[in-house]
């Protein structure tokens, strides 16, 4: 399956590279050429289909549970200060994803949208600090029954050209569920509350709907 949002380029790309193939089977003489045109054409087809492929996911849905809002690796936890939302500090994980893994940006909790506001910014590379406050980005809270309100941050890399966010404020909205999409490089920063517990670590893969990044303290204490 492929994202709805690759659409246009996964059709435009195909009849880019059905043209090179054939021009180049029946006008270029050089045999090393020809075939060079070919399978380059190839390969770039194959790179947009797999970044726009949307894989279907079942839910393990919880309300005691954060799950991981897109596919990648965690580069930030931390104690930060909140200065767009929330005004206060609130504890930090950021995923960063690189071209090869899935874009696509699912809804970490249910719950219902509260905030949802898009910035035009920068394009720093995803991990630079400043990257969360300068870059193009959208923030959208959902209000969650155990967690309170949880933040969440798409923001756009040095690759990255158009961030989709799908939130409306006042929407009720399931964990899991397709959020938006980020084209071509990105990361995505959460924000929860202090006395949330952390279950994921510095560098770790996590996967999109499926990896729990935080728990409420209870949910944990009775775990144990």
């Amino acid at each position: 399956m492929f994202h709805k949002e690759g659409q246009r380029i996964i059709i435009t790309t195909f009849i880019l590279v059905c043209s090179v193939v054939l021009l180049a089977h029946f006008f270029v003489e050089i045999p090393w050429l020809k075939f060079a045109l070919q399978i380059s054409s190839i390969v770039i087809l194959i790179l947009i289909l797999q970044f726009f492929r949307n894989p279907k996911r079942k839910v393990a849905k919880s309300f005691d549970e954060i799950l991981a809002p897109v596919d990648g690796k965690v580069v930030v936890i931390e104690e930060v200060e909140e200065t767009e939302y929330f005004m206060d500090k609130r504890l930090q994980v950021s995923i960063f994803m690189s071209p090869i893994n899935v874009h696509v940006t699912r809804y970490p909790a249910s719950g219902l949208i509260k905030f949802s506001k898009y910035h035009a910014g920068k394009y720093l590379v995803a991990w630079h600090p400043k990257s969360s406050e300068e870059n193009e980005r959208t923030t959208v809270v959902v209000n969650t029954p155990k967690f309170g309100d949880v933040l969440y941050r798409q923001i756009a890399g040095a690759m990255a050209r158009r961030i989709v966010n799908y939130a409306e404020v006042g929407e009720s909205v399931q964990q899991g569920d397709d959020a938006g999409f980020i084209k071509f490089g990105s990361r995505v920063d959460l924000f929860l509350p202090l006395d949330s517990a952390i279950t994921v670590k510095l560098h770790q893969k996590v996967i999109g709907a499926k990896t729990c990044i935080a728990t409420t303290r209870a949910h944990k204490e009775n775990e144990n």
